[in-house]
This record gives structure tokens, C-alpha cells and sequence, in this order.
């Protein structure tokens, strides 16, 4: 089984060091030189790379701003996921995006640079959240998945109410992400880089630890 959270190989550091050179230098770019005046060739000379192995990352300059999302798990994690109809559904979830942070390259200065350019270019935000929605809609069809197989399935429960109730649980387990990032990216007085306390992960797992709270008590 391979572990998520193990540290990549030296091709794998090459390649991702290249891709965040990239995108640092296309959103510091824009910063000084606005969106329309910036450049493929203007890019891969900041970057210190070629146009072409721009073009081996990104297929554009807006491409190159918009950024990665997480890849969900696939392999034994899915496969756990699908099966494990003796936890609760949502803690199969914490667990999926749980890997999915961790194998992305989650750079809190790459995303406070490009939130700060998103929002200066409304077109470039809504790529990104439309992004964001292809990421939504393989979730649900996870999530659609394990709910057709589990043993307690109602018996007139059909395709379209398994997706209903599986978009509602993305639903909130995205919601729940999206908190972790914000609480991430805007506390500038934590020690990210060493105190693992404040990283991205403890993040997400506090605010879904949160959410079962507030789910569970009467307010």
C-alpha cells in the first residue's frame, strides 16, 4: 500500500519545484505588469525555465493563476472508503480529503499570492470555482457509490435520491474544507512552517471536529 503522506521522490521535488516557480512568477508578474501585459515568454524567463517546459505544466497563463486542486485518493483509500459501511459515512470523508491535503502541494504563500491576484480578475475566480465543482461532482459520485451498497439502503431509495443525499454530504464536507482553509491562510501569527498545530491538516480535522459538535448539540 503506499503511503500518502510519504515524502516524494527527487523527479517528484524537481517537478513540483518547477510548477510552483511557475506560478509564483506568473501571479508576482501580474502584480507588477497587470494580466494582459504578461507573457508565456515573459513567465518561463522569471521562472528560469523554457516556454516549452511552461507548456509541459500549464496549457496557459490562466491556467498557470487558477492553480491545482487536490487529487482525491484512489486505489486501497477508495477502496476502504466504498466498503466501510461500519463507520460513519462523514469520517470516511474526513479521511478521503484528509489525503487528499496531504498529497497536494498546499503552499500558503502560492495561495495567499494567488487569492490576492483572484481577486482583482473576477473571470480568473469564477475559473477557479468552476474548478472547484469538478472536484464536488467526482465526490458525489464517490459518496453516491457506498451509499447504493450499504447494508441499511431503504428499500425504495433509488439512483437519484443516493446522488441527492450524496451531494448534500459534499456539500458539507467542502464547506467544512473551506473553513480550514480560511482559518489557515488568515492567521498570519501562527508559526506554520514548524508548528504542526496550524498546518493545513490540523486545520481541516478541527473544523470537522467542530461541525460534529455543533451537529450533535442543540443550539
Amino acid at each position: 500500500m503506499t503511503d500518502p503522506t510519504a515524502a516524494p521522490g527527487l523527479r517528484e521535488r524537481k517537478r513540483l519545484a518547477t510548477r510552483r516557480a511557475i506560478q509564483l512568477s506568473v501571479l508576482d508578474l501580474i502584480g507588477e505588469e497587470g494580466l494582459e501585459a504578461v507573457t508565456v515568454d515573459m513567465i518561463s524567463r522569471r521562472a528560469d525555465v523554457s516556454p516549452r517546459t511552461f507548456f509541459n505544466y500549464f496549457t496557459s497563463k490562466e491556467e498557470a493563476v487558477v492553480g491545482d486542486l487536490p487529487d482525491l485518493p484512489e486505489g486501497d483509500s477508495l477502496d476502504r472508503f466504498l466498503g466501510a459501511h461500519d463507520e460513519p459515512i462523514i469520517d470516511g470523508l474526513i479521511r478521503l480529503l484528509d489525503e487528499a491535503v496531504v498529497t497536494a502541494t498546499f503552499d500558503r504563500d502560492l495561495v495567499q499570492r494567488r487569492r490576492m491576484v483572484l481577486r482583482s480578475h473576477p473571470d480568473l475566480l469564477a475559473r477557479r470555482i468552476a474548478s472547484t465543482r469538478v472536484l464536488e461532482d467526482r465526490l458525489t459520485g464517490i459518496v453516491a457509490r457506498r451509499l447504493a451498497t450499504a447494508p441499511g439502503r431503504a428499500d425504495d431509495a433509488t439512483e437519484e435520491s443516493d446522488l441527492s443525499s450524496a451531494h448534500l454530504l459534499t456539500l458539507v464536507a467542502i464547506a467544512a474544507l473551506r473553513h480550514a482553509w480560511g482559518e489557515w491562510i488568515d492567521d498570519d501569527d501562527a508559526d506554520h512552517a514548524t508548528d504542526h498545530r496550524y498546518g493545513l491538516r490540523a486545520r481541516m480535522e478541527g473544523s470537522f471536529a467542530e461541525l460534529g459538535r455543533v451537529v450533535t448539540r442543540q443550539v
